[in-house]
Protein backbone atom coordinates (compact mmCIF):
# COMPACT_ATOMS: atom_id res chain seq x y z
CA UNK A 1 0.00 0.00 0.00
CA UNK A 2 1.31 3.49 -0.87
CA UNK A 3 2.70 5.56 1.96
CA UNK A 4 0.41 8.51 2.80
CA UNK A 5 2.47 11.67 3.29
CA UNK A 6 1.01 14.08 5.86
CA UNK A 7 1.54 17.69 4.77
CA UNK A 8 0.88 21.01 6.50
CA UNK A 9 0.60 24.28 4.57
CA UNK A 10 1.13 27.24 6.91
CA UNK A 11 0.59 30.71 5.46
CA UNK A 12 -1.57 33.61 6.58
CA UNK A 13 -2.59 34.37 2.98
CA UNK A 14 -5.42 32.14 1.81
CA UNK A 15 -4.56 32.52 -1.87
CA UNK A 16 -0.99 31.35 -1.25
CA UNK A 17 -2.24 28.35 0.72
CA UNK A 18 -4.64 27.44 -2.06
CA UNK A 19 -1.89 27.75 -4.68
CA UNK A 20 0.50 25.52 -2.71
CA UNK A 21 -2.25 22.94 -2.15
CA UNK A 22 -2.95 22.88 -5.89
CA UNK A 23 0.76 22.32 -6.60
CA UNK A 24 0.93 19.46 -4.09
CA UNK A 25 -2.09 17.78 -5.67
CA UNK A 26 -0.46 18.02 -9.11
CA UNK A 27 2.45 15.86 -7.89
CA UNK A 28 0.25 12.78 -7.47
CA UNK A 29 0.78 10.21 -4.74
CA UNK A 30 -1.09 9.68 -1.49
CA UNK A 31 -1.13 12.94 0.50
CA UNK A 32 -3.13 14.23 3.43
CA UNK A 33 -3.06 18.05 3.45
CA UNK A 34 -4.00 20.39 6.31
CA UNK A 35 -4.01 24.19 6.01
CA UNK A 36 -3.11 26.61 8.83
CA UNK A 37 -3.39 30.41 8.78
CA UNK A 38 -1.21 30.98 11.86
CA UNK A 39 1.41 29.40 14.12
CA UNK A 40 -1.16 29.23 16.93
CA UNK A 41 -3.56 27.27 14.70
CA UNK A 42 -0.79 24.80 13.83
CA UNK A 43 0.29 24.29 17.44
CA UNK A 44 -3.23 24.02 18.86
CA UNK A 45 -4.10 21.32 16.30
CA UNK A 46 -1.37 19.08 17.71
CA UNK A 47 -1.06 16.88 14.62
CA UNK A 48 2.21 15.38 13.44
CA UNK A 49 3.26 16.02 9.85
CA UNK A 50 5.86 14.67 7.47
CA UNK A 51 6.34 17.91 5.53
CA UNK A 52 5.54 21.54 6.41
CA UNK A 53 5.41 24.33 3.85
CA UNK A 54 5.95 27.32 6.10
CA UNK A 55 5.72 31.04 5.34
CA UNK A 56 8.62 32.74 7.14
CA UNK A 57 6.83 36.11 7.38
CA UNK A 58 3.56 34.59 8.64
CA UNK A 59 2.29 36.69 11.53
CA UNK A 60 5.47 38.74 11.56
CA UNK A 61 3.74 42.10 11.94
CA UNK A 62 2.74 41.63 15.56
CA UNK A 63 -0.04 39.15 14.85
CA UNK A 64 1.66 36.39 16.84
CA UNK A 65 4.55 33.97 16.33
CA UNK A 66 6.10 34.23 12.87
CA UNK A 67 7.11 31.30 10.69
CA UNK A 68 10.70 31.28 11.88
CA UNK A 69 9.52 31.25 15.49
CA UNK A 70 7.24 28.31 14.74
CA UNK A 71 10.12 26.45 13.08
CA UNK A 72 12.32 26.97 16.15
CA UNK A 73 9.47 25.82 18.39
CA UNK A 74 9.00 22.64 16.32
CA UNK A 75 12.72 21.87 16.41
CA UNK A 76 12.62 22.22 20.20
CA UNK A 77 9.90 19.56 20.55
CA UNK A 78 12.29 16.65 21.00
CA UNK A 79 9.65 14.08 21.91
CA UNK A 80 7.72 14.73 18.71
CA UNK A 81 8.47 13.36 15.26
CA UNK A 82 10.48 15.99 13.40
CA UNK A 83 9.02 17.03 10.02
CA UNK A 84 10.76 18.24 6.90
CA UNK A 85 10.45 22.05 6.84
CA UNK A 86 10.28 23.81 3.49
CA UNK A 87 10.15 27.57 3.86
CA UNK A 88 8.12 29.69 1.47
CA UNK A 89 9.26 33.31 1.48
CA UNK A 90 9.11 36.50 -0.52
CA UNK A 91 12.68 37.40 0.41
CA UNK A 92 15.92 35.51 -0.27
CA UNK A 93 17.56 37.30 2.69
CA UNK A 94 16.08 34.64 4.98
CA UNK A 95 18.04 31.75 3.44
CA UNK A 96 20.68 31.60 6.18
CA UNK A 97 18.05 31.71 8.93
CA UNK A 98 16.30 28.83 7.18
CA UNK A 99 19.33 26.59 7.44
CA UNK A 100 19.77 27.51 11.13
CA UNK A 101 16.62 25.52 11.90
CA UNK A 102 17.50 22.63 9.63
CA UNK A 103 15.16 23.58 6.79
CA UNK A 104 15.16 21.14 3.90
CA UNK A 105 14.85 23.90 1.30
CA UNK A 106 13.23 27.26 0.73
CA UNK A 107 11.01 28.44 -2.11
CA UNK A 108 10.79 32.08 -3.16
CA UNK A 109 7.38 33.61 -3.92
CA UNK A 110 5.93 33.55 -6.48
CA UNK A 111 6.67 29.83 -6.34
CA UNK A 112 7.86 28.35 -9.63
CA UNK A 113 6.00 25.12 -10.51
CA UNK A 114 9.06 23.33 -11.82
CA UNK A 115 11.15 24.25 -8.76
CA UNK A 116 8.29 23.17 -6.50
CA UNK A 117 8.05 19.78 -8.23
CA UNK A 118 11.79 19.21 -7.84
CA UNK A 119 11.85 20.13 -4.12
CA UNK A 120 8.65 18.22 -3.36
CA UNK A 121 9.93 15.13 -5.16
CA UNK A 122 13.12 15.05 -3.09
CA UNK A 123 11.24 15.63 0.19
CA UNK A 124 8.63 12.96 -0.58
CA UNK A 125 11.36 10.53 -1.59
CA UNK A 126 13.09 11.05 1.75
CA UNK A 127 9.85 10.50 3.69
CA UNK A 128 9.09 7.26 1.82
CA UNK A 129 12.67 6.01 2.25
CA UNK A 130 12.57 6.70 5.99
CA UNK A 131 9.22 4.92 6.27
CA UNK A 132 10.66 1.85 4.55
CA UNK A 133 13.61 1.84 6.92
CA UNK A 134 11.32 2.10 9.94
CA UNK A 135 9.49 -0.98 8.73
CA UNK A 136 12.72 -2.94 8.96
CA UNK A 137 13.53 -1.80 12.50
CA UNK A 138 11.54 -1.09 15.64
CA UNK A 139 12.69 2.09 17.36
CA UNK A 140 11.90 2.19 21.08
CA UNK A 141 12.73 4.32 24.10
CA UNK A 142 14.65 2.11 26.50
CA UNK A 143 16.86 3.13 29.41
CA UNK A 144 16.49 6.81 28.59
CA UNK A 145 17.67 6.51 25.00
CA UNK A 146 16.44 5.47 21.58
CA UNK A 147 17.18 1.89 20.56
CA UNK A 148 16.68 0.41 17.07
CA UNK A 149 15.90 -3.30 16.97
CA UNK A 150 15.93 -5.21 13.65
CA UNK A 151 12.48 -6.71 13.16
CA UNK A 152 13.85 -10.14 12.37
CA UNK A 153 15.50 -10.23 15.82
CA UNK A 154 12.01 -10.18 17.41
CA UNK A 155 10.13 -13.49 17.78
CA UNK A 156 7.03 -11.94 19.28
CA UNK A 157 5.72 -9.33 21.72
CA UNK A 158 3.60 -9.76 24.81
CA UNK A 159 1.43 -7.07 26.40
CA UNK A 160 1.61 -7.22 30.20
CA UNK A 161 0.70 -4.60 32.83
CA UNK A 162 0.69 -1.70 30.33
CA UNK A 163 4.19 -2.70 29.15
CA UNK A 164 5.47 -4.63 26.15
CA UNK A 165 7.88 -7.55 26.53
CA UNK A 166 9.95 -8.21 23.41
CA UNK A 167 11.14 -11.80 23.03
CA UNK A 168 14.37 -11.51 21.09
CA UNK A 169 17.08 -13.76 19.70
CA UNK A 170 19.36 -12.67 22.54
CA UNK A 171 16.89 -12.58 25.44
CA UNK A 172 13.97 -10.33 26.32
CA UNK A 173 13.36 -6.63 26.90
CA UNK A 174 10.50 -4.78 28.58
CA UNK A 175 9.42 -1.20 27.93
CA UNK A 176 6.35 1.03 27.97
CA UNK A 177 4.21 0.88 24.81
CA UNK A 178 0.70 0.00 23.65
CA UNK A 179 0.25 -3.21 21.72
CA UNK A 180 -2.46 -1.60 19.56
CA UNK A 181 -0.01 1.04 18.34
CA UNK A 182 2.61 -1.63 17.55
CA UNK A 183 0.02 -3.73 15.73
CA UNK A 184 -0.72 -0.80 13.44
CA UNK A 185 2.94 0.19 12.97
CA UNK A 186 4.15 -3.33 12.13
CA UNK A 187 1.21 -4.55 10.05
CA UNK A 188 2.34 -6.86 7.28
CA UNK A 189 5.15 -8.71 9.07
CA UNK A 190 3.47 -8.94 12.50
CA UNK A 191 0.01 -10.22 13.38
CA UNK A 192 -1.95 -10.05 16.63
CA UNK A 193 -3.08 -13.62 17.32
CA UNK A 194 -4.50 -12.83 20.77
CA UNK A 195 -5.19 -9.68 22.77
CA UNK A 196 -1.82 -10.20 24.50
CA UNK A 197 0.39 -11.46 21.66
CA UNK A 198 1.76 -9.79 18.54
CA UNK A 199 3.87 -12.28 16.61
CA UNK A 200 6.49 -11.99 13.88
CA UNK A 201 5.24 -14.03 10.91
CA UNK A 202 8.87 -14.49 9.82
CA UNK A 203 9.44 -16.74 12.85
CA UNK A 204 6.31 -18.91 12.68
CA UNK A 205 7.27 -22.62 12.68
CA UNK A 206 3.78 -24.06 12.65
CA UNK A 207 0.22 -23.68 13.94
CA UNK A 208 -3.06 -25.41 14.55
CA UNK A 209 -6.52 -24.19 15.56
CA UNK A 210 -5.48 -23.22 19.09
CA UNK A 211 -1.81 -22.24 19.10
CA UNK A 212 1.12 -20.94 17.07
CA UNK A 213 4.59 -22.45 17.44
CA UNK A 214 7.43 -19.96 17.16
CA UNK A 215 11.03 -20.56 16.03
CA UNK A 216 12.31 -20.15 19.59
CA UNK A 217 10.13 -23.07 20.73
CA UNK A 218 7.42 -21.02 22.46
CA UNK A 219 3.81 -22.04 21.87
CA UNK A 220 1.35 -19.14 21.97
CA UNK A 221 -2.43 -19.18 22.39
CA UNK A 222 -4.28 -18.42 19.14
CA UNK A 223 -7.68 -16.82 19.68
CA UNK A 224 -10.42 -18.64 17.79
CA UNK A 225 -11.68 -15.25 16.64
CA UNK A 226 -8.26 -14.52 15.14
CA UNK A 227 -7.65 -17.87 13.44
CA UNK A 228 -8.99 -17.07 9.95
CA UNK A 229 -7.33 -13.65 9.89
CA UNK A 230 -4.03 -15.13 11.05
CA UNK A 231 -4.01 -17.83 8.38
CA UNK A 232 -4.76 -15.24 5.69
CA UNK A 233 -2.07 -12.86 6.97
CA UNK A 234 0.48 -15.69 7.18
CA UNK A 235 -0.25 -16.89 3.64
CA UNK A 236 -0.06 -13.34 2.32
CA UNK A 237 3.28 -12.84 4.07
CA UNK A 238 4.72 -16.11 2.74
CA UNK A 239 3.57 -15.27 -0.79
CA UNK A 240 5.11 -11.81 -0.65
CA UNK A 241 8.41 -13.11 0.74
CA UNK A 242 8.69 -15.65 -2.09
CA UNK A 243 8.44 -13.02 -4.84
Amino acid sequence: MAETIKIAVCDDEKNIRSYLVSLIKKQGGECGITEYASADAYLSDGKEHDIIFLDIEMGGSGAGMDGMGLARHIRGMEAQKQPIIIFVTGYEKYVYDAFDVGAFQYLVKPVDEQKFAEVFGRAAGQIISEAEQRKKKLVIQYGGEGKAIPLNDIYYMESRNHNIILYLKDGSMEYYAKIGDLEEELAGQFYRIHRGYLINLFHVEGYDKTEVRMANGDKLLLSRYKYDGFVQAYMDYISEESL
